[in-house]
């Protein structure tokens, strides 16, 4: 029997039957935020549904590969940390905008061209990375946390324009998963206290079908086996489409900084190489590249699925790897995928909620060990105050270019970051 500690080390050898429930966790954690974007999208497009089924088995099939790079990488391609990869919602109002007024193609040829970009900016990094100190860094790890909440709350509610929103049942299944994540949590101890977040899932699961939330309709008429679908769009390349997405891109790599720092701060407990960020940021831009060519929106790392390894410390890659392989089958297999969809937001919710502020709490260890001088008090309090502040009031950025409302007016982590670099740029490095 091999050591369970080998969960908590990146190379540690797992048996396969004690992986898949730590690779599963992870799936169940980012499974529904992974599809929603390119469901969005196709409604508002006026995808066909059958394309729209088909773009849904490639989000899966794309994040797994994603995932599988950054475990393993491909020359300097991929960070080799257990950082889960999905469909990002931070191009989704611009996908949105582009798709409807300009066409699904000007869409896929700005996000391959954007995805190139972004790599070798990855690839490049050494030359630019430093300008991200720890002060900056820690920041924007806080910043993505607090992002997060309203996510968790609204999904413990029912889901953000749902009909029952906020509603008893919601209540009491959303509270039950909390409580059974929090109890295995406190209370468990070893493997089973690792997995309190799927423990909990399962058991929100279960109340929530005999509450009758569960709807089944949707596996009826499922296909057995559907192979992915290459090229559903032909690639057009406008240039003022790809600066666009490329804008947004930037964001993007913002987000991959504060998700590799946050992990490596929260799980592995150490601060993360500028190697492994380039790398990171490197399969950010590259496989979104990929993800264009399989006709969906670009591929992030998943805060989500960063709180949940810094809450269970689980980071073996091998364990990790497993999830990817979950999604791939998801996508190949329509039946496996369909059968996560059913499950209730509030279930998500329950789970959720305490690993996003787990992010919040990796950012405010990694504030304790920058120090508190007057300068990081001045650079984190002024980014964090505007970014939250003035994003929460998005009206205010009417007055600027379309451009600029897409990138900043509701992305809080994109104007903390552009703040607190400034800063810590202009501001006297000798100030006490």
């Amino acid at each position: 029997m091999k050591d369970k500690s080998n969960l908590y080390q990146l190379d540690g050898r797992v048996p396969i039957a004690q992986a898949v429930p730590f690779g599963l966790q992870h799936v169940l954690a980012m499974f529904v935020s992974n599809i929603t974007p390119i469901i969005i999208l196709a409604n508002v497009v006026g995808i066909d549904s059958a394309l729209s089924a088909a773009l849904i088995q490639n989000c899966m099939i794309i994040a797994g590969i994603g995932t599988m790079i950054q475990l393993f990488p491909i020359w300097r391609i991929g960070s080799r940390l257990p950082i889960v990869m999905g469909i990002s919602f931070t191009f989704l109002s611009l996908a949105i905008f582009i798709g409807t007024s300009q066409g699904m193609g000007v869409l896929i040829g700005a996000v391959i061209v954007g995805g190139i970009v972004e790599g070798v900016l990855g690839l490049l990094a050494k030359y630019w990375i430093r300008i991200i100190s720890p002060v900056v860094a820690a920041t924007v790890v806080t910043a993505i946390g607090f992002s997060l909440l309203p996510i968790g709350a609204n999904s413990f509610a029912g889901g953000q324009g749902a009909a029952d929103f906020g509603s008893a049942h919601n209540w009491i299944v959303g509270t039950f998963t909390l409580l059974v994540c929090l109890g295995f949590q406190v209370f468990a101890k070893g493997f089973l206290r690792s997995l309190s977040v799927l423990i909990g899932l399962i058991a929100g699961y279960i109340l929530a079908v005999c509450m009758g939330m569960v709807d089944f309709s949707g596996l009826q008429g499922v296909g057995f086996v559907s192979l992915p679908k290459i090229m559903p769009f032909k690639p057009e390349f406008e240039v003022g489409a790809i600066l666009s997405i490329i804008a947004i891109y930037l964001v993007s790599a913002t987000e991959t900084i504060g998700d590799t720092s946050a992990l490596c701060s929260g799980a592995i407990h150490r601060l993360p190489t500028d190697k492994e960020l380039g790398a990171s940021i490197s399969c950010d831009g590259f496989v979104s590249s990929v993800a264009g060519l399989f006709g969906c929106t670009p591929i992030t790392s998943f805060s989500q699925n960063v709180g949940l390894a810094a809450m269970s410390g689980v980071v073996n890659r091998f364990a990790i790897a497993t999830g990817a392989c979950i999604m791939i089958l998801g996508g190949i297999f329509p039946a496996v995928g369909g059968m996560l969809t059913t499950i209730p937001q509030a279930v998500l919710g329950g789970c959720t909620i305490m690993m996003f502020g787990s992010i919040m709490y990796a950012g405010f260890g990694m504030l304790a060990k920058c120090g508190f001088s007057d300068r990081n008090m001045v650079i984190v309090a002024l980014s964090l105050s505007v970014g939250l502040g003035f994003t929460q009031a998005s009206e205010m950025f009417n007055i600027f270019p379309q451009i600029v409302r897409t990138v900043f007016a509701e992305n809080c982590v994109a104007v903390v970051f552009i703040l607190a670099v400034v800063l810590n740029l202009v501001l006297p490095k000798d100030k006490k």
